[in-house]
């Protein structure tokens, strides 16, 4: 069992690093532009503990609430201040606004390379049971980790979804399986159970493909797909709310406490699944193979956090670079006043969202299945 001090420290750590990561992009395009930043604050925007040090005109400042960080460039809001972030030409402007995003993007690339070359390219044509849950159907038939899965009823299977469908076809029916195990062929009958949590799986068992080494091409390109697919899913989220594809419970918003949560689902499971089959907790699935939720959850959420900070929503910097596309493509500027008003007026709207959604989260706390 992991302690909630442990989670709260890599919650902590990995929420606070995607927001500086976000703010890191947006100090670095602010260089590039030659555009000053008054400071660079470790922390959000706070009571001031200390100053770090100072470079090139940029305050280093250490924050109260260590989560994050942000940048104050110069003249942020007032057009009239030279050599601020207002005054500088429209496009500086939106390459300083997209850099923290991309940032955001570019991380959830890394990580999800980095899972690819550590856990392998899978290779289709035989299917693996990763993981057996302890008092499952699987379970009770003497299904075991490591097991290679060669027929269902008779029929062949290599492909894992034709595996789960055909389970599926035949619930609460006796299934014979024809397994290998250590170079030896086993015939076992279990019954998948429609009883069962959709979690939870028929039969509880996890299955999936015998992998290889992935190269470093691949390891990249996967991730690039990878965050390309998980951006393209958040952004279609709005559209398929609006046309009823998915219920709006299952696109909820969720805040610091249901982050919390998943990771503390992630962390146990990541850590059970590195102990010894006798040392796993019982009610879990025992697997082969350690599991690397937490990565996998650093990676979804830093492209949330980069494909919602560029929705057309004023406050954010998608809505900032909605106000400078006018500039760009009639020459003409949104007063500043205006900007500024709309702006602050979202801010606070963005500020209650983000506090209903967080009593919400422990008036109706979100239910997450086991990964």
């Amino acid at each position: 069992m992991v302690s909630g001090f442990v989670t709260l420290i890599v919650f902590m750590l990995a929420l606070g690093g995607m927001i500086f990561v976000h703010e890191l992009g947006h100090f670095i395009a602010a260089r590039w532009a030659k555009i000053e930043v008054e400071e660079f604050g470790f922390g959000l925007p706070s009571y001031k503990l200390a100053t770090l040090f100072t470079w090139q005109g940029t305050e280093f400042t250490i924050h109260a609430l260590p989560l994050g960080g942000f940048i104050r460039p110069k003249g942020e809001n007032d057009p009239n201040v030279p050599g601020g972030l207002a005054s500088a030409s429209p496009w500086k402007r939106l390459v300083v606004l997209f850099a923290g995003p991309l940032m955001n993007l570019l991380t959830a690339v890394i990580v999800f390379s980095a899972l690819i070359a550590f856990e392998g390219v899978p290779v289709p044509g035989s299917i693996i049971v990763d993981a057996v849950s302890d008092n499952s159907p699987a379970q009770r038939a003497d299904m075991q980790s490591g097991d290679t899965l060669l027929a269902i009823n008779g029929q062949s299977v290599t492909e894992v979804e034709a595996a789960i469908a055909m389970i599926r076809q035949n619930l609460d029916k006796p299934v014979e399986l024809l397994i290998e195990r250590n170079g030896e062929e086993l015939t076992i009958i279990a019954t998948p159970l429609s009883s069962r949590k959709a979690s939870e799986g028929a039969l509880g068992v996890g299955l999936t493909y015998p992998t290889r080494p992935a190269t470093f091409v691949e390891s990249i390109t996967g991730g690039a797909t990878i965050t390309g697919i998980q951006a393209a899913t958040i952004m279609y989220l709005p559209v398929a709310l609006i046309q009823g594809a998915i219920a709006p419970e299952e696109a909820r918003f969720i805040g610091f406490k249901g982050i919390f949560d998943l990771f503390d689902l992630a962390v146990e499971e990541d850590v059970s699944s590195r102990l010894e089959p006798s040392a796993q907790p019982s009610g879990g699935a025992n697997s082969t193979r350690p599991t690397n939720w937490t990565l996998n959850l650093v990676g979804i959420l830093s492209i949330s956090l980069g494909v919602f900070n560029l929705f057309p929503i004023p406050a954010l910097d998608g809505g900032r670079i909605l106000f400078t596309l006018p500039e760009i493509f009639f020459r003409k500027r949104i007063p500043q006043e205006w900007e500024n008003m709309v702006n602050g007026v979202a801010m606070l709207l963005l500020i209650s969202l983000m506090l209903f959604v967080n009593v919400m989260d422990f008036v109706n706390p979100a239910q997450f299945p086991l990964p």
